[in-house]
């Protein structure tokens, strides 16, 4: 099973300011993300302000059992400790109640340390004797995993405290692990009748102060009466028997959020060439006139919330198949088949103008942060005050000491121009001298918008370089420029001075991809004095859209077959590389190296640009996981567990710099390795020091792992590898959902003209049902294979008229196109097999969306 949610969360309003922790009178607040207590994700601090706005948005891939997912709102403090200020929590169950995603404001609520709970204890509980006789109940608690870190150490001292019938046993105590392991029995008298309920606590015991809460298991003894046994891992649950008043709720703050989570289900991906062929050819058989294109149904009938997803999935799709020049091909001839205005094309936001956005930013990334990352980052080093709106002016004091006066506004305004126009020239000239460096594939695509905007308007020839413009200044650039951190090209929000030079820097490019300089001025006449560098850029953007679209031998030979994000470079940058060897305390000192993570090994060596100094390949990693705060005193470690050269299990521990940067990171090396077939179930999240293991102090150094690896947990981004088959399922669940929409758009959109002529008999709709024909005879055992979808056995004969529920009948007669007919027949076949699927299919990873 695989799940997706998306989240957005965002704190504002004057109404639902945070308090203040400081004595300043303000706030640095962020937030940090946790699924079932660990840190997924941290947002950007925004400095001194009661009503911060992140705007950031993620989206997670999780295993299919999380529990639920916290948001901690912190208050960042330099000198100390942050500190909390509140949290909100949302349960799996809370998200499964708003199947179209929750949105709203939520208040935050105090942190109770007896509610911060996590891991599991594997137990063995059973009843003992038999009904008139003495009875026991036996349970043995054999280890604990993931429990939460009580102490400064990094860890806990924990033992368990066992409950029933008004009798107390506890085991004995293990030292500095969050990973124990007792293997301690004990008996209990059984009441009769056996009502009363077994209470498993787990705590951390300290030598100074009370114990510390980590979380119990409650079982029913009646029920163990009818089972007579149950052993397994049970979760740890915090203790609700105690009723506590929130007192604080509501005056802690609110934090809105946007959270969507989708539950799917992806077969192996040769269960998916049917669609995937059908939607190919759709594409290769090109737009006919007096014919509805399948595209152009899809385009109708999805949703303005549900387009960019779709668009997306269809980018992803077509660039695996070697298709996406194609697929953006007819997209723009269907788009200007429509009647349309010149100033007014590719405006909307039409599939098409989505499918190019999603389609630049797959394929563009590295791109644009070569082309603007210079820029950016000295606007944001300079922090130089730019304004050009005279009611927005602030008139400040210039001069040494003793020789102050006051700008006039005047003055201001002239300096704010320069820095502004040394900003765009800056950025211009990069644009320009890029157009050699710009993806082949994206060049591809400008050149085929340019022509079939050229023949679409002869008489306006500018429209075709607004056209490209459109795209590439508007939909790409001017966003990036304005929200860099959500494009990756900073790390941090920018404050109030540098987001104003930013949102103006962002309208100057798009004035100049607008190409009319004066249209900008009637609505803003303030940015009259910048017009002079406007005109000089459009006439530089038009000589450098006619070099991006120039046709050339050598770059038309590189464009064909399946295609992926360009970048080779999947991951790379600088990470600290611990040392384990010897006995004794762990070496403090790390040694600083340069990573790069390529479609083939990990690569490491001194500087980017020096010599490789060693590789993992790809096929040798079993396992890439977090290590444990205390082994090396920071929450920012992973661990690559990986055959060595000798054949022999070996592991790299290396540190990131922030927990944001720690979870990409593992997020790229899952990606890259989810097919390897010796992944590890099983790790140890610590480290072999002296004669052990720190984690659940094993002395068997190659003795299995104390924790459950998590190969699904990823962070999803716009430059991860393709997944055909996780693409190929989203669009079936939206396809499925369209079924009737389609039929209804089509003869909507074929009304005026009536019913195309040379329909096939395979599409034709008696009155009492539907009947495909034999458009998909001997389909399904080619997709199936010889034992169905994965081995779970093929469809039975005429699985798909029982599996899938047929459209609402036509008149008798009434064809339908080709290839919404065969559309319809694999939607069926797909519905059927996933219904055979379902009951064996093992769990695959949970997509969870955050914006925060």
């Amino acid at each position: 099973m695989g799940l997706g949610w998306g989240a957005r969360a965002v704190a504002g309003g004057a109404d639902r300011a945070v308090p203040c922790p400081s004595s300043t009178g303000s706030s640095d607040p962020y937030c940090i993300v946790k699924i079932d207590n660990e840190a997924i994700i941290r947002t950007a601090t925004v400095w001194k302000t009661l009503s911060p706005f992140w705007g950031e948005e993620y989206e997670v891939q999780l295993q299919p059992n999380f529990h639920s997912i916290s948001i901690y709102v912190m208050d960042e403090d330099a000198l100390s400790r942050d500190d909390v200020i509140g949290k909100v929590c949302i349960t799996r169950d809370m998200l499964a109640e708003h199947p179209k995603g929750y949105s709203g404001w939520m208040s935050l609520s105090e942190v109770d340390p007896d509610e911060e709970v996590q891991g599991e204890i594997h137990l063995r509980v059973e009843v003992l004797g038999s009904p008139g006789s003495r009875r026991l109940l036996r349970c043995t608690v054999l280890e604990a995993r993931d429990l939460a870190r009580k102490d400064r150490n990094g860890a806990s001292d924990p033992f368990v405290r066992l409950r029933y019938n008004g009798k107390v046993q506890e085991s004995t105590v293990v030292k500095k692990s969050c990973y124990p392991r007792w293997n301690e029995t004990f008996e209990f008298e059984l009441a009769e009748p056996a009502g009363e309920k077994l209470c498993v606590e787990v705590w951390d015991w300290d030598l100074v102060g009370r114990n510390d809460f980590l979380g119990k298991v409650v079982f029913s003894v009646q029920g163990l009466e009818a089972a007579g046994q149950e052993e397994g891992w049970f979760g740890l649950r915090p203790d609700k028997s105690k009723p506590r008043e929130d007192e604080h709720r509501g005056s802690l703050g609110s934090l809105q959020l946007q959270v969507r989570l989708r539950d799917e289900t992806v077969l192996p991906s040769h269960c998916y060439q049917p669609l995937v062929q059908l939607l190919c050819q759709e594409v290769k058989s090109g737009r006919q006139d007096g014919q509805v294109h399948l595209v152009t149904l899809l385009d109708e009938t999805t949703t303005a919330e549900c387009r960019q997803e779709v668009a997306v999935n269809l980018v992803k799709l077509f660039l695996g198949q070697g298709l996406v020049k194609e697929f953006l091909d007819l997209l723009f001839e269907l788009e200007l088949a429509k009647p349309c205005e010149p100033n007014t094309l590719f405006r909307s936001n039409s599939l098409a103008s989505k499918s190019m956005e999603s389609f630049l930013k797959v394929t563009g990334m590295p791109y644009l942060h070569a082309v603007l990352g210079p820029t950016i980052t000295r606007v944001f080093e300079e922090k130089k005050y730019v304004e050009l709106d005279p009611g927005k002016v602030e008139i400040k004091d210039v001069g040494c000491s003793g020789l102050h006066r006051v700008q006039t506004e005047g003055e201001v305004i002239e300096q704010g121009r320069q820095h502004l126009q040394s900003y765009l020239g800056e950025l211009l000239d990069a644009i320009i001298k890029s157009a050699p460096a710009c993806p082949p594939v994206i060049r591809a695509a400008f050149r085929q918008l340019f022509q079939r905007v050229g023949e679409r308007f002869p008489q306006h020839q500018h429209v075709k370089f607004v056209a490209v413009t459109s795209f590439l200044c508007l939909r790409f650039f001017s966003p990036a420029i304005m929200t860099p951190k959500l494009f990756h090209l900073r790390e941090t929000h920018a404050d109030a001075r540098t987001s104003r030079t930013l949102l103006l820097l962002a309208k100057a490019v798009q004035m100049v991809g607008n190409m009319e300089p004066a249209a900008g001025r009637a609505k803003e006449t303030w940015l009259a004095p910048l017009l002079p560098a406007l005109q000089q850029g459009i006439a530089q953007m038009k000589d450098f859209i006619s070099r991006l679209v120039g046709t050339e031998e050598e770059e038309e030979e590189g464009e064909g077959g399946p295609l992926g994000p360009p970048a080779v470079v999947v991951k790379e940058g600088p990470l600290f590389v611990h040392k384990t060897r010897g006995k004794g305390p762990l070496l403090a000192a790390a040694k600083k190296l340069h990573f790069c993570l390529t479609g083939e090994a990990l690569s490491f060596g001194k500087s980017p640009g020096a010599e490789r100094s060693g590789a993992i390949a790809l096929a040798d990693i079993l396992a890439a996981e977090k290590v444990e705060e205390k082994s090396f005193g920071s929450s920012h470690v992973m661990q690559v567990v990986y055959v060595g050269a000798g054949g022999q299990q070996e592991t790299a521990y290396l540190q990131c710099k922030c927990v944001n940067e720690l979870n990409q990171w593992l997020s790229a090396l899952r990606k890259v390795c989810v097919n390897n077939p010796r992944v590890l179930r099983a790790y140890h999240p610590g480290v072999f020091r002296g004669d052990k293991w720190s984690c659940c102090h094993q002395k068997e150094r190659t003795g299995p792992g104390c924790d459950r690896t998590r190969h699904g947990v990823t962070l999803q981004d716009w430059s991860d590898p393709l997944d055909p088959a996780a693409e190929a399922q989203r669009l079936f669940h939206h396809l499925q959902g369209l079924r009737g929409t389609l039929r209804e758009k089509y003869w909507e959109l074929l009304e005026p003209e009536g019913a195309p002529n040379g329909a096939r008999d395979e599409g034709r709709f008696g009155g009492g049902g539907w009947d495909f024909g034999d458009a998909l005879v001997g389909t399904c055992p080619q997709w199936l294979g010889e034992g169905g979808c994965g081995g779970w056995g093929a469809p039975p004969l005429g699985v798909r008229g029982l599996t899938a529920a047929p459209p609402p009948p036509l008149p008798a007669g009434t064809p339908l196109p080709e290839g919404l007919s065969r559309l319809f027949g694999v939607l069926g076949d797909l519905e059927g097999c996933h219904r055979l699927a379902q009951p064996p299919a093992p769990p695959t990873p949970a997509l969870l969306q955050l914006q925060t």
